[in-house]
C-alpha cells in the first residue's frame, strides 16, 4: 500500500504536476540556464537538493510553525538550504557556481520550491514529503536538461560540451530561441502525456466492462426465481 502511494506521489511530481512542462513554474531560471545541457542539469540537481531538504524540514516542523507566519518561515528554511548549497558549490564546483550566477540565490524565491512547501510538505509526513521533493526536482531536472540539450545542439553544435557538428543556428542561443524551444517542448509533453492518460482510461474502462473470470455462473434455481 505504501509503495503504491509513493509511486503515485513520484508520478505526480515527474509527470502530472511537472513544474516546467505542466505547471509552467520557474520560467525565468528555465530560460536563463538552458543555454547548455551542463548548466541546465546543474541547475536542476541544485533545485532538487533544496527541494528535498526544505520539504523534509518543513514537514518535520509543520505542527510547530504557526499558520499565520508559515510563508515567512518556509522562506527562511529555503534560504538556509540555498545558502548551504551556495557554499558547497563555491567550494567544490566553482565552474557551475559561476555559470549559475544570479539564478543560484534566486532559488530562494523559486515558485517550485515554495509551491511544494505550501501544497505538500506542510500537510504530509516526512517520507512522503521527501519523495515529493525528489520527484518534483527530477521532473524539473529532466525538463531543464531536455531544453538545454536541444538549445545547445542546435545553437552551438555540441552535446554536453562535446562538439558534434559545425552546423549552428544562432537563433537558439538567444531569448527568442529559448521561448521557441520551451513552447515546443511543453506542447509535445502535454500531447504525449494526454495520449498516455487517454489510453490508460480506455484500458480501465474495458477492464470494468469485462466480466470477471472467476465469477460463478447463475444456478438453475436462481434463474427460476428470477423468472
Amino acid at each position: 500500500m505504501n509503495a503504491k502511494r509513493y509511486g503515485k506521489i513520484a508520478y505526480d511530481g515527474l509527470i502530472t504536476n511537472n513544474a516546467t512542462f505542466k505547471l509552467v513554474l520557474g520560467t525565468c531560471a528555465t530560460l536563463g540556464m538552458s543555454t547548455s545541457a551542463v548548466n541546465s542539469f546543474g541547475m536542476g540537481i541544485s533545485v532538487t537538493v533544496v527541494l528535498l531538504l526544505s520539504n523534509v524540514l518543513i514537514s518535520l516542523l509543520r505542527k510547530v510553525i504557526p499558520n499565520t507566519v508559515r510563508i515567512p518561515a518556509f522562506i527562511v528554511i529555503i534560504a538556509t538550504m540555498v545558502t548551504l548549497l551556495r557554499m558547497v558549490l563555491e567550494k567544490y564546483i566553482p565552474d557551475l557556481y559561476d555559470a549559475m550566477g544570479v539564478f543560484l540565490p534566486l532559488i530562494v524565491v523559486n515558485c517550485v520550491i515554495l509551491g511544494r512547501a505550501e501544497a505538500f510538505a506542510s500537510k504530509n509526513p516526512v517520507l512522503d514529503s521527501a519523495v515529493d521533493g525528489v520527484a518534483s526536482g527530477l521532473g524539473l531536472t529532466f525538463a531543464l536538461t531536455l531544453i538545454g540539450v536541444i538549445r545547445e545542439f542546435l545553437g552551438s553544435g555540441s552535446f554536453f560540451g562535446m562538439q558534434i557538428t559545425d552546423f549552428k543556428i544562432g537563433f537558439f542561443t538567444n531569448s527568442a530561441g529559448a521561448f521557441f524551444v520551451y513552447g515546443i517542448c511543453i506542447a509535445l509533453f502535454v500531447l504525449i502525456t494526454d495520449r498516455v492518460e487517454q489510453a490508460r482510461r480506455a484500458k480501465r474502462a474495458r477492464e470494468l466492462r469485462r466480466p470477471a473470470k472467476d465469477a460463478p455462473l447463475p444456478s438453475v434455481e436462481a434463474e427460476r426465481e428470477v423468472n
